[in-house]
């Protein structure tokens, strides 16, 4: 926590506390500085007992009875002599015009601060409170309340002059008051009482938790955080009430509104005060705590916390102890919280000390940063927040950055954050270069120069610089990399390119990529494919107009393993383009890379067949051999050299099935017939290609094959498997003929409409005649055709049916009458 300026010469136990509070990672919420000034030169005399604040100034009162107005710095602007005695509060309405001040020796005073309007009455008991209306500058709000025995409403009736009402008595001194709108909250020994001053009515009571704490040693804090919402502190105890309205049919003879308690909970320690924080709160408590080794009660620095209300508890956010002067000698009715809404700032009052506390801005954020050493969380907050923050620069914490990272030995680091940091600053980058240069770390060196916009410097000079290193060191891979750095924004890509290939460095590539120098590597190709073959081949795939294939292959002439890497890509890529090479890659994947030289044959079109036949015999590839003669027609000896070499009777039946040729069956039986596995085989997959009563006819009497039994039986399951296929079908043939054959018949039951419109297909007049009295004949078919019946020819005599003329002409079938028409 931030401490408030100068400490005074303290105890053991705060010291102590101190330490701890020292050692803390988390970040304060609030800062604090001391309310100097004016303040410093009163409180050398006098003591301050109440405070209030307005937005514009303070009101500050003391044991002396001065009233002094300050600004926010702590400047005297007035002082009002009021009273010999201590001054109890001070109350100001929100226009900051009317100030309202009551003492120990009664008196009471509301008066104007920039007119003469005034009242001055002197009570015979002390009055502790006093508030006057929020808008007291209206004329019909002039009114204010004080309290000492019992608690008063002064009213300026309509001749100015004032008049008095006890709102309550005869529950002890009244020692709290505040008022917000048209609600006014007060405390006394008893509890807190609300009292509605439109319906002249009280409204609720809150009595007190803790009656065995004296009210006027640990008074009652109360604060508005609305219109509606009062805050009550007492003890050790929150109470959050809300003022409600009551319903229409609730009211009888209660009053309007009534107050339920939304939170309610216990603190650590006594309060003092209370102000809102958006909907946190913000709590002034008195601590005591006991020595450890005189084991006597000592009175500790208070502390200002930040909690978070919740329904039945609370959590703290926040929680700092204010070393303010004097605090051994205080009580906690010495404390007072006073805060200016409009901007989150309170005050923490003391005999002689006023503390001001305020909500931390990112300067301040970024202040802690620093002082933890997190300067890579400073720089983020200080970009993000730009705008906004006043005391700091982003440049000053990079370099700040920078530097901490070098004493640290993070180098690298420190390196690679100088471009985001240094930007276009020729000097500053100049000046970090050759910092890091004499320091001796060239990996950092190297890392800047790799980062260096090449336009902030002067090339030749740190090219000479690096060359004259070389000199002592010329194996160095840090400088030679940065020397070919150097040449590339020097736009010196060949030499460049050397150093590279020379450092087999993977930033190779994207030198050729970027600064397309592709013709500078035409005779440097076998050297970029035995560095990255995977990266060069993409490369030069990527690029055949560059480099065409044929002077790859050339150059590569003499490392055949890395003339197969290029060409089996450029086929993955494309089966047409390296055609012309499809003979020689038959060599080379017979050589190199076997695993792929079946899927090669089966993909090329272009690769001489009977020269591939040759190379895979001669070497003895089966399976590629029994390819290559499949695909040059002769499958009778394919089969014969997987039964013959490979002796695999699955692939043997899988090949013929493949072939679905009947001479391929034949054969395959003929090998197997005298070889039980072989048989076996074929009776478990024969039977959907081959009727197995071929394969069992040939079987030798008395021959043992194995698992015979569940061959046959497969066999039989299979065959009743395609009968039930085949009546399944056919069920579904006959139902299906059935429902269209229904379907035809209740389309064809169906009336055709014949009007005006329609004509006669024959000889394309209205079907229907003119004269609707004269007799008419029409026949209309299924296909919707109409003809009168003269226009129809005669039916044949083989067949007395009647069929569509033009649909017969056309061949879609004839169409049978299905109306004849007569009148």
């Amino acid at each position: 926590m931030a401490e408030a300026e100068e400490q005074e010469t303290g105890s053991l136990e705060e010291s102590t506390d101190e330490s701890e509070e020292e050692e803390s990672e988390e970040e304060p919420k609030l800062k604090y500085e001391r309310l100097s000034n004016g303040v410093t030169e009163i409180l050398q005399k006098d003591a301050a007992s109440c405070m209030t604040v307005h937005d514009k100034f303070l009101a500050l009162g003391t044991h002396y009875g001065k009233v002094y107005l300050l600004d926010v710095q702590g400047n005297i602007t007035q002082k009002f002599d009021v009273s010999p005695v201590k001054i109890n509060q001070i109350s100001l309405d929100e226009s900051g015009e009317h100030m309202g001040v009551c003492s120990e020796d009664g008196k009471v005073q509301v008066f104007g601060l920039y007119s003469g309007e005034e009242f001055h009455e002197t009570f015979d008991c002390p009055i502790k409170i006093i508030a006057v209306h929020p808008h007291f500058v209206r004329s019909s709000c002039k009114q204010f309340v004080t309290g000492g025995k019992k608690l008063l409403l002064f009213e300026r009736s309509w001749m100015n002059r004032w008049k008095s009402a006890i709102l309550h008595e005869g529950e002890g001194n009244i020692r709290s008051v505040k008022w917000r709108g048209h609600l006014i909250a007060w405390a006394n020994n008893m509890g807190v009482k609300i009292f509605d001053i439109i319906s002249k009515q009280r409204i609720t009571n809150v009595p007190r938790d803790d009656i065995s704490l004296r009210p006027d040693m640990y008074p009652c804090s109360l604060c508005w955080k609305d219109n509606v919402t009062l805050i009550i502190g007492w003890g050790t105890s929150v109470k959050i009430c809300s003022v409600k309205e009551r319903h229409a049919s609730e009211m009888r003879d209660l009053p309007s509104r009534y107050v339920e308690i939304v939170s309610q909970f216990e603190t650590e320690f006594y309060i003092s005060g209370l102000a809102p924080l958006c909907d946190q709160l913000v709590v002034l408590s008195y601590v005591k705590e006991i020595s450890e080794k005189t084991e006597r009660e000592y009175c500790a620095r208070p502390r200002l916390d930040i909690i978070q209300p919740l329904s039945e508890t609370c959590e703290e956010i926040s929680s700092d102890a204010l070393t303010v002067r004097g605090f051994q000698e205080n009580e906690c009715r010495d404390y007072h919280l006073e805060y200016s809404e409009g901007e989150s700032l309170f005050y923490i009052v003391s005999p002689r000390d006023v503390v001001v506390a305020k909500e931390r801005d990112q300067d301040d954020h970024i202040d802690w940063l620093l002082e933890k050493k997190k300067y890579e969380e400073a720089l983020m907050a200080a970009e993000i927040s730009q705008k906004n923050i006043k005391r700091h620069k982003i440049l000053d914490i990079g370099l700040a950055y920078i530097n901490h990272l070098v004493e640290r030995g993070d180098y690298d680091i420190a390196a690679r954050k100088c471009q985001k940091i240094l930007g276009k600053n020729a000097a500053l980058w100049e000046y970090e270069v050759y910092k890091f240069k004499e320091i001796g770390q060239l990996k950092g060196f190297a890392t800047l120069i790799r980062e260096w916009p090449g336009d902030l410097y002067n090339n030749s000079v740190i090219v000479q610089a690096v060359r004259d290193h070389l000199k002592k060191d010329s194996q160095n891979k840090t400088l030679l990399k940065t020397l070919a750095e150097l040449y590339t924004y020097d736009k010196n890509y060949g030499n460049a390119l050397e150093i590279y290939l020379t450092l087999r460095h993977k930033d190779v590539f994207q030198l050729i990529h970027k600064h397309n120098l592709f013709s500078s590597i035409k005779d440097k190709i076998v050297l970029l494919m035995d560095f990255d073959s995977e990266k060069a081949v993409d490369m030069l795939l990527d690029n055949e107009d560059k480099i065409s294939i044929k002077k790859v292959v050339e150059e590569l002439e003499d490392r055949p393993e890395l003339q197969h890497v290029y060409l089996h890509k450029l086929f993955k890529r494309d089966h047409h383009k390296g055609q012309r090479y499809h003979e020689k890659q038959i060599s080379l994947y017979a050589e190199y890379d076997r695993p792929n030289l079946l899927p090669f044959l089966r993909d090329s079109t272009h690769c001489p067949l009977e020269k591939a036949l040759e190379i895979c015999q001669q070497r003895n590839f089966v399976e590629e051999t029994v390819y290559l003669l499949s695909r040059m027609g002769n499958s009778r000896s394919a089969l014969k050299m997987i039964m013959e070499e490979l002796h695999d009777v699955d692939k043997a039946i899988e090949f013929a099935k493949e072939q679905d040729d009947g001479e391929l069956w034949e054969d395959l039986i003929l090998y197997s017939i005298d070889k039980p596995p072989f048989i076996t085989g074929l009776l478990n997959n024969i039977g959907t290609h081959v009727d197995p009563i071929l394969l069992i006819h040939r079987i030798k009497e008395g021959m043992e094959i194995p698992n015979l039994r569940d061959s046959l039986v497969k066999i039989l399951q299979d065959y009743n498997l395609q009968i039930l296929l085949r009546e399944g079908c056919k069920k579904i043939l006959v139902a299906d003929s059935l429902s269209l054959l229904k379907k035809m018949h209740r389309t064809q039951m169906k009336g055709v409409l014949v009007d005006e419109e329609n004509i006669c297909e024959s000889c394309l007049s209205p079907i229907l005649p003119s004269d609707a009295a004269k007799p008419f004949s029409v026949v209309v078919f299924h296909c919707r055709h109409m003809f009168h019946k003269e226009c129809l020819p005669m039916p044949s005599m083989n067949s007395a049916a009647q069929f569509c003329n033009i649909c017969s002409a056309k061949n879609r079938g004839p169409g049978s009458a299905i109306l004849e028409m007569k009148k």
